[in-house]
């Protein structure tokens, strides 16, 4: 049921200052953490005693930090294409197909929401171990993508479901190979879900942490483990320099995204 906001009164401004403290409290910690970048101590101290952009210096003329933001966008950028790819396969086995046990597959599909990360992260890597994939790149993709491709089928699933499948068989009763249809009339229908599906691989891969601690090398990290090793190691503001261009890109993809998917809906 939808709150209509014109017969609240006086609670419509109630609401909105509770909205205003939540974003506040939510968005605080990190302009704290973008001020830090620009300090000039060596220390976390704020107020900063003077600025200074030696810290993205550092971060930028740093090979490993380079390398570890490189191994990031790899493993995001393969889990993605396969994310989806899967995940478009999965859905429609799950929209459409007429098989026993639907329902239960489709709850496999979404158990890694569900699970606790660390229980998963410590079921992968023992797993890994025992196959040999642990801190290789393949295995980095592989457990990513267990992560992310809830999110895939979730989106291209609902997709699916919201597209009026009559125009697919109209397509193919005019002579049309099913696959065909499928390429030309649905794909582009559900361009939205696989565009969502995307997004949401990427960034659960490129911000996920907990599974790659146990996933990682000496010489395989993705950045958010490089901030985290880094961290317990030396509190020096690069990791803020690190944090706040990793946020001003996760905030970047997503008003990218929005921009686009406002775009399909023209």
């Amino acid at each position: 049921m939808l709150l209509d906001f014109d017969r609240l009164g006086s609670w419509k401004w109630a609401l909105a200052a509770i909205t205003i403290l939540v974003a506040l409290f939510l968005l605080v910690p990190i302009l704290f953490i973008a001020v830090l970048s620009f300090g000039s101590s060596q220390w976390l101290i704020l107020p900063p005693p003077g600025w200074t952009l030696k810290w993205y210096e550092s971060l930028f003329s740093d090979p490993r930090w380079l390398q570890s933001a490189w191994t990031s966008a790899k493993v995001a950028s393969a889990v993605t294409v396969l994310s989806v790819v899967i995940g478009l396969f999965a859905s429609l086995a799950l929209t459409r197909g007429t098989f026993k046990g639907r329902g239960v597959l489709r709850a496999l599909f979404i158990t890694p929401m569900i699970l606790p990360v660390v229980v998963l992260a410590v079921a992968l890597y023992a797993f890994f171990l025992r196959i040999g994939l642990s801190g290789t790149l393949t295995g980095f993709v592989l457990a990513h993508l267990v992560l992310a491709l809830p999110f895939s089928i979730i989106s291209i699933s609902n997709a699916l479901e919201g597209f009026d499948r009559s125009i697919e068989d109209a397509a193919i009763l005019c002579g049309a190979h099913p696959w065909e249809a499928r390429w030309r009339i649905t794909l582009p229908a559900i361009s939205h879900g696989l565009f969502a599906a995307a997004i949401f691989s990427f960034l659960v891969s490129w911000d996920e942490v907990v599974v790659a601690i146990f996933m990682a090398s000496p010489t395989l990290q993705t950045l958010p483990v490089k901030i985290w090793t880094t961290l317990r190691q030396d509190l020096t503001p690069v990791i803020a320099a690190a944090s706040t261009l990793l946020v001003l890109f996760t905030a970047a993809l997503m008003l990218l995204a929005a921009m686009l998917r406002k775009g399909l809906k023209k």
